[in-house]
């Protein structure tokens, strides 16, 4: 930890503000989430350090409260994608088989229809909650992690350790999660925060289609969306929530790349 590298500082001192941001919305944010306290568009002020919205509703309270559900969201689909994913994937390298082909081919044929489409079929025929959203996005985002957690156990499947693992007699459950899981975790947690970002954007661009969050809740993408018009006008309202997905995104990449950096060396360390 003393070793951190400056990049990976400045990573985590980005996501840990959002995340502390996101976790005490409600005593951080000067307004309510829907509080109309202004006119519209107006500048920054004392009163509104960012300004106000497309119908005067504080900028900086609807940041605040849209990072607030954007990330409870993402780390929500994010969690759920990794726990079928890998779950799944593992599974299906070490049993082998007729169950692993049953198991990628079902995958392959998930995959095969973009991801934003099947969201957007999904729920334009089923009520857009949150819950919902969390739902879908994490289902169909865990056939990525699949696909990853499946080739990962394939090569540490075939390593001496699990092969006497499985001659002492120990069942799939041990093998996964004893043996061949510790020795994933590496890709996987690095996997996790491209993922946790994916899952930023895709909500993101969910609400700004009208399919993600609904008001007047507030996320990140739905603010750019009550905003865009006020850019023919040279108002930057619906830039600032593009610039927080941004950093965010940046910030987390800094974080997991130093963690797979650390985790390597690590386990390069321990097999020395």
């Amino acid at each position: 930890m003393r070793r951190i590298p400056l990049s990976a500082l400045i990573g985590l001192l980005f996501v840990a503000l959002y995340f502390i941001g996101a976790i005490f919305a409600g005593l951080i944010a000067p307004y309510g989430m829907a509080e109309v306290v202004g006119d519209v568009w107006e500048p920054a002020s004392a009163q509104h350090w960012l300004g106000t919205d497309s119908i005067g509703r504080d900028l900086l309270s609807r940041l605040i409260y849209g990072g607030q559900t954007t990330i409870l969201i993402a780390t929500a689909a994010t969690l759920l994608s990794f726990t079928v994913g890998a779950t799944l994937g593992l599974t299906a390298a070490v049993m082998g088989g007729w169950a692993d082909q049953a198991l990628s081919r079902f995958i392959d044929l998930i995959m095969s229809i973009p991801a934003l489409i099947f969201a957007l079929v999904v729920l334009s025929v089923m009520p857009v909650t949150i819950g919902v959203l969390i739902l879908v996005m994490g289902l169909l985002d865990s056939t990525r992690v699949f696909r990853l957690s499946r080739a990962v156990a394939v090569d540490i499947n075939v390593m001496d350790y699990v092969e006497a693992a499985k001659l002492r007699g120990e069942g799939n459950r041990w093998v996964i999660f004893h043996e061949i899981l510790p020795n994933a975790l590496s890709p996987l947690v690095a996997e996790m925060g491209l993922r946790f970002i994916f899952m930023v954007l895709f909500i993101s661009t969910l609400s700004f289609l009208g399919l993600g969050v609904q008001p007047p809740l507030a996320d990140w993408g739905g603010i750019v969306k009550e905003n865009k018009d006020g850019i023919i006008y040279g108002i930057p309202a619906a830039l600032i929530p593009a610039f927080a997905i941004a950093t965010l995104a940046i910030s987390v990449n800094l974080v997991a790349d130093w963690i797979l950096n650390m985790t390597t060396s690590l386990k390069g360390g321990r097999d020395g």
